[in-house]
């Protein structure tokens, strides 16, 4: 089976690294699937958005992204992402909660929907 080499890494930390058989993020041009041997491409992520990933022994990593670039190239995907968290990391009720308060602050009530968006994704 084809792999390609992945790398989720956030300004603080890398959150993942690995071979993988699927790639999925949204960016700014629309969602997007990156497969082995994809031409390169640079992508800008969403503010928000959602990164999942099909490790080549089948596991699904997803995770919450909040804005950030995608590098493709024909073996690897690189996901550089201003901030990230693994959906399996998230505290659902403090999501939930940063909603039903809500507020003036747009960029946290829009990180909490991307927060949920990825557990459901996940």
């Amino acid at each position: 089976m084809a792999e390609m080499t992945v790398d989720l890494v956030a300004v603080e930390q890398r959150l993942w690294s690995g071979k993988a058989t699927l790639v999925s993020a949204q960016t700014t041009e629309g969602e997007i699937g990156i497969m082995p041997g994809h031409e390169p491409v640079l992508g800008q992520l969403v503010e928000a958005g959602v990164v999942a990933i099909t490790s080549d022994e089948g596991e699904r990593i997803v995770a919450a992204v909040h804005g950030g670039f995608l590098s493709v190239t024909a073996n690897s995907v690189t996901v550089l992402a201003e901030s990230a968290e693994l959906a399996s990391d998230i505290d659902v009720e403090e999501a939930k909660a940063v909603l039903a308060r809500g507020g003036d602050d747009e960029e946290a009530l829009a990180a909490a929907k991307g927060r949920l968006r990825a557990v459901e994704r996940g």
